[in-house]
């Protein structure tokens, strides 16, 4: 933490050192009205401002010499011109942007080294604004996100756990991101979701395929970054905003206060959030018992930019109470009940229904997870003549528990802790010729601890991992090339981890002189190596017409479940066993994208094909006379695998926005990808069975038709009303040795939505409204990558319905006050 502080209070300390600087203001209009909140930046540097109310804005501190000053606000586009800066001199520039419906000027910071616009990079990124974050209303953020990337999927355990899979690939190969430090709470479990506050996320941007080369090991199909608001509004002025958010369906209820304060060069922001629910609810199931939670978040930020470069302090605080789905229930009424005993004791087919009112409550069940999930960080940049270096060092620390029983209402059968620190290091070499190099080196520090519990899925264990990475890109005429080499080593230790039973008959961890101690985890330490890189270019036919091809070699070493498990995981209800033989995963996936963003229309075709060595998999074990590997309590048995794999597919979409009806959009999408699995032995064994890949989503299609009113309606503005089809085809090719997936039938959902700003009679914003009914027609449904489909106790049902569905229809209302 002391360095932290000392890292920062250094960077902030050159400020002294800088001679007297000039000012630079001006307006910035659109369709003959001021611009309110643009943002006005010195290329190169963090300098900046925010238009006021009435469009004028002033940047100070800008250094003497020739300057190239920037223009951009949301759907608007961006526009840059040069100035010459004296010493304490006023420079006037006044800027007048034009709307726009194109995507390929957006700046993007993932999966580069420097910021690039999207079409420079031939490394597949897309992009989810916080406009398009509002309008898709959802329960966490990666729905939000899946809803808005061709490509994302999820596997879900109810509205408020999902974890991402970008074509085909998911768990530990998706590395998530805030804010460009690498997320780390125990990503390998299947309900463990991720600890990030969705309403202080301001965009993401997801990389589609490995990006290794910048992060290192865990980017192997692609990076989620999600970037939180850092608001610049007029120095001297507190600005935030108030956002309340309901669900019919859950009785979602989320409020989230945030407030930020700008004043020369330092900005201070500050959120609040808590969102609760009790259980969701289908037309099969009806309430689905186990499935509410309630969740708190506090993040700030303190920042400091200044012709130097800039230096920022962040910190987050996310605190959630999950209840755990069972799925245990009555055989004939198909009504859900509770466990009330423990153990042997603990009979299923006997268990009392669960009563009405625990079904609708917002109080927590004895079933449920707690998670605190503790982050401190910070970025900074020092700019050196044209170039700059960039600095990040963080701190996290997650803290997981599971309680399960009923009886022993504070007794944990999880508790794991796990800390970790990240660092980062990088310098951006001056621009030559075009030539736009990079350097860095990173990686993590990594020690998680199991504490008072029953139960121990992993060991405690050690890891430190560190990579070193040269990137360059070049322009060249109509070509726009790039690419890199990176090389990663980390290191796994653990020692002995012994376990016993405690007077109670629960599991414990004991020393080794402890009677009767069993050995669970024989202690363990191995070096893995990996080198990844890539290569690619952009081809320009014109400004809006391009052509990409790239390819990409991806590492990932085995996570701490692969390579150590041997045991419950309790909030699962799924044995694991790994396999400390287990080498790194290695990749090589081709790229190739045709974009052309046209007068009335866009279109964009990405294909990939990604082939996989030493892919590691789940498989469930069954005995010698072919059924399920079982433990008393009913839970199953999953060994890991590893073998070579084939995906490939792509996702194509069609965006129409006519000139002559600009009210109109009809928006496209279709994402398809194959999962093959390579291991001819296990082929020759189980035939089809073992053809595909787990956890591989369907068909999917999406289409939207939007309408927005391009006129103000008295204080309304920016109307629009939207009309949403969402297609899943049937699922039949899974990995079906031993039932480890069962097919899944496709469904078609209907979604709706309207929403505008109200603004007040000096045009400033009042609110902005929401309105959103999602499976408008209450469709009984289960998604293939729900988990809580195989949620499932006898071997038929009398409505021949097994497993527990996704969710019914439900109407959100989400009311956002800027003030």
């Amino acid at each position: 933490m002391k360095l932290l502080f000392t890292l920062s209070f250094f960077l902030f300390s050159i400020n002294s050192l800088f001679a007297q600087n000039g000012l630079v203001k001006g307006r910035i209009m659109a369709n003959g009205e001021p611009l309110i909140y643009a943002s006005v930046g010195i290329v190169g540097t963090r300098l900046g401002a925010t238009s006021n109310d009435k469009g004028y804005y002033e940047i100070k501190n800008v250094p003497p010499g020739t300057v190239e000053v920037g223009a951009s606000s949301v759907g608007y586009q961006s526009e840059k011109t040069s100035a010459t800066v004296s010493a304490g001199a006023t420079v006037v520039l006044d800027f007048t942007l034009q709307e726009i419906s194109s995507r390929l000027e957006e700046v993007v910071v993932t999966g580069v080294t420097r910021a690039t616009e999207v079409k420079k990079s031939p490394i597949p990124i897309a992009t989810i604004s916080k406009k398009e974050i509002n309008i898709n209303v959802n329960s966490n953020i990666i729905d939000a996100i899946v809803k808005g990337v061709p490509g994302v999927s999820a596997t879900t355990t109810g509205p408020n756990i999902s974890k991402p899979f970008i074509r085909g690939l998911g768990y530990n190969r998706v590395l998530n991101m805030y804010d460009g430090i690498r997320q780390e709470g125990q990503q390998w479990g299947d309900e463990h979701g991720t600890e990030v506050d969705q309403y202080g996320i301001e965009r993401a941007e997801v990389v589609k395929g490995p990006a290794s080369l910048t992060y290192g090991s865990d980017a192997l199909a692609g990076v989620i970054n999600m970037i939180p608001a850092v608001p610049k509004g007029v120095d001297g002025k507190l600005k935030g905003d108030f956002l309340t958010d309901w669900h019919s369906n859950n009785g979602l209820i989320g409020n989230s206060l945030g407030i930020s304060y700008n004043k020369s060069g330092w900005t201070y922001y500050l959120r609040g959030t808590q969102k609760r629910a009790h259980n969701y609810r289908n037309s099969v199931d009806g309430f689905v018992y186990g499935s509410g939670y309630r969740e708190y978040n506090v993040s700030g930020t303190i920042r400091l930019d200044k012709s130097w470069g800039f230096s920022q302090l962040s910190a987050t605080l996310y605190d959630n109470l999950q209840e755990i789905p069972d799925g245990s229930r009555d055989s004939l009424s198909r009504k859900f009940t509770k466990p009330v005993l423990e153990g042997i004791q603990d009979d299923v087919k006997k268990r009392p229904l669960v009563p009405e009112n625990d079904l609708k409550t917002y109080a927590i069940g004895t079933l449920h997870q707690a998670i605190q999930h503790y982050r401190v960080y910070t970025h900074n940049q020092l700019i050196i003549g044209q170039g700059n270096i960039n600095a990040s060092l963080g701190f996290q620390q997650s803290r997981r528990r599971e309680f399960l029983f009923p009886t022993l209402p504070d007794k944990a059968a999880l508790f794991l802790v796990l800390n970790t620190i990240n660092y980062d290091l990088r310098y951006n070499l001056p621009t030559w010729h075009t030539l736009e190099t990079a350097v860095g080196v990173n990686g993590m520090y990594q020690i998680n601890k199991s504490k008072d519990a029953t139960d121990f899925p992993i060991p405690d264990y050690n890891l430190f991992d560190i990579g070193a990475f040269v990137f360059t890109k070049k322009s060249i005429g109509k070509f726009d090339v790039s690419g890199g080499i990176r090389y990663d080593t980390r290191h796994l230790t653990w020692n002995n981890f012994y376990t016993g039973i405690d007077a109670a008959g629960l599991g414990q961890r004991v020393p080794a002189t402890f009677p009767d101690a069993s050995l669970q985890f024989p202690e363990f330490t191995h070096q893995y190596h990996g080198i990844s890189g890539s290569v690619g270019a952009t081809y320009n036919l014109s400004e809006r017409l391009l052509f990409k091809a790239n390819l990409a070699r991806g590492y990932r070493s085995p996570n701490i479940n692969e390579v150590g498990s041997n045991g419950l995981d309790p909030g699962a209800h799924i044995r694991y066993q790994g396999n400390r033989d287990f080498v790194p995963e290695f990749n090589f996936q081709k790229d190739i994208s045709f974009l052309a963003y046209l007068k009335n229309l866009d279109i964009s075709v990405e294909l990939f094909d990604n082939r996989i060595s030493n892919y590691i998999f789940q498989a469930r074990l069954s005995d010698s006379q072919g059924q399920p590997v079982v433990d008393e309590q009913g839970n199953l048995t999953y060994k890991y695998q590893q073998s070579k794999a084939q995906l490939y597919g792509g996702e194509f979409t069609l965006n129409v926005h006519p000139e002559s009806v600009k009210w109109l959009n009809f928006n496209n999408s279709l994402a398809y990808v194959k999962g093959l699995n390579k291991n001819d032995e296990l082929i020759e064994q189980y035939g089809n069975a073992a053809k595909y890949l787990p956890f591989i989503l369907p068909l999917h299609f999406r289409s939207e038709v939007r309408g927005t009113l391009r006129k103000s309606v008295g204080p309304y503005t920016g109307i629009y009303a939207r009309l949403e089809l969402d297609t899943y085809a049937r699922q039949n090719q899974i990995y079906a040795v031993d039932n480890t997936e069962t097919p899944t039938p496709g469904y078609s959902l209907i979604n709706t939505g309207m929403g505008t700003s109200v603004k007040q009679k000096s045009g400033r914003v009042f609110c902005q409204l929401f309105f959103q009914v999602t499976n408008l027609f209450d469709k009984a449904y289960q998604s293939h990558l729900n988990r809580l489909k195989y949620f499932e106790y006898y071997q038929a049902s009398p409505t021949n319905r097994t497993g527990i569905y996704n969710m019914g229809r439900n109407f959100s209302a989400k009311i956002i006050i800027p003030f």
